[in-house]
């Protein structure tokens, strides 16, 4: 599949998400450790959390106006060397917590440039036919990213100090920023320049944000259940395998490499699949084999059986979030890339938000199998929600169209 797509920048991007995930992965990997070392409490750290959510929902939407005025590339190049910034300077200022939830806002700012950037400069350089399997790709990306940057956060704590593990991380972001500066082609059908090399003035979107969102709304709600799920999970499942399920502490640990593990496997097959029979389609097959599979984190015990759960899991949940990126590239025009991307990030953020109060509150009050349920539940009112809205996939116009020729 990679042999069919030739445009250069594609493969660029796809280079710069795999670094944004090393460098991501080496902070995330950290966070916890550093902040427990400096005496922040549970509650403080998952305070900080909900600070970097806020900044991707505060500044997803004025992304896309920026995008709008500079160009989806230098949006990306400022975006990475701001969490170069951020990144860089975290384990410095943790001795005042408003400073630090600052400098997350900042982070969390950053973080949606960086996706928005990507996402919007993918979408307009991937043709219509192929947008499943050039998201696919770019979604396996970030995936090894986020592998790799643990193991070179250990790497450098090991041998220097886990404050120089923030440093590299953001050398990382930083000399992602300079490649795209150097090497990214200009936005492809977006800003225009003059002779004086400034953006000559474009007009203005025909459609309102709300009309966008109606659009996209089936790939807003797969990304907010994608960011619900996956902010409860990660805090929440290794609580319940521990409690619940005898699983060690050791064990637990390696679980999320199994979530990886199925998305890198089958994501560029959901791809191909997205291409072929339609996105909408195949999102709602995605989701109903994930509320079986969140159902089975409820009913299977042996650990090798929830690491094949887990495994399912990112093979099925996972896929979802770069199928619902495609629809949304085939639905809307290429002007609308920008604010289309912003919505999308913003309903993600969203979903991190929520998440993980009301599945701690579930957790808290009627046990790890409750909060399991209602996170199928949410998948379950997905592909409902999908079967309702199924007629705003343009696979089911040509397939109504091909019937009608027959």
């Amino acid at each position: 599949m990679a042999s069919k797509i030739r445009d250069r920048n594609i493969a660029l991007i796809n280079a710069t998400i795999l670094l944004v995930g090393v460098a991501c992965g080496m902070a995330i990997s950290l966070l916890a450790i550093h902040l427990t070392e400096r005496h922040y409490t549970e509650q403080r750290i998952g305070a900080l959390a909900a600070w970097f959510a806020l900044g991707i929902v505060g500044f997803s939407f004025p992304m896309s106006a920026l995008i709008e005025r500079v160009t989806a590339k230098r949006a990306l190049v400022a975006s990475l060397f701001l969490y170069a910034l951020t990144v860089a300077a975290f384990p410095f200022v943790t001795h005042s917590f408003a400073l630090a939830a600052f400098v997350r806002v900042l982070d969390g700012a950053a973080s949606a440039g960086m996706w928005i950037g990507c996402e919007t400069i993918l979408l307009q350089r991937a043709d219509k036919d192929e947008k499943a399997a050039v998201t696919a790709m770019y979604a396996a990306a970030i995936a090894v990213g986020y592998m790799v940057g643990p193991f070179l956060s250990r790497l450098v704590v090991t041998l220097v100090s886990l404050e120089a593990a923030f440093l590299v991380a953001g050398v990382v972001s930083a000399l992602t920023g300079v490649m795209v500066l150097l090497r990214l082609d200009p936005d492809k059908g977006s800003v225009a320049y003059g002779s004086d090399g400034a953006p000559t003035a474009t007009a203005a979107p025909a459609t309102s944000m709300a009309s966008v969102v109606w659009q996209i709304k089936n790939s807003c709600f797969g990304n907010f259940a994608y960011g619900y799920f996956q902010a409860s999970v990660v805090l929440f499942l290794p609580l319940y395998l521990m409690a619940s399920k005898g699983i060690t502490r050791e064990q637990t640990i390696i679980i999320p490499g199994f979530f990886a593990l199925g998305m890198l496997t089958f994501v560029r097959v959901a791809g191909w699949l997205g291409d072929r029979y339609g996105h909408l389609l195949t999102m709602r097959l995605l989701g109903a084999s994930g509320l079986v599979t969140v159902i089975g984190f409820v009913v299977l015990d042996e650990y090798w059986m929830m690491c094949a759960a887990v495994t399912m899991a990112g093979a099925t949940i996972a896929s979802i979030s770069p199928i619902s990126l495609a629809l949304q590239g085939v639905i809307l025009p290429p002007a609308e890339y920008g604010r289309g991307n912003a919505i999308y990030n913003g309903f993600y953020a969203a979903g991190m938000l929520l998440g993980p109060p009301i599945s701690g509150r579930l957790f808290n009050q009627y046990g790890g199998p409750t909060m399991l349920y209602h996170l199928a539940a949410l998948w379950a009112s997905f592909v409902l929600f999908t079967l309702v809205f199924a007629k705003d996939d343009p696979a089911a116009d040509k397939a109504r169209h091909a019937a009608g020729a027959t």
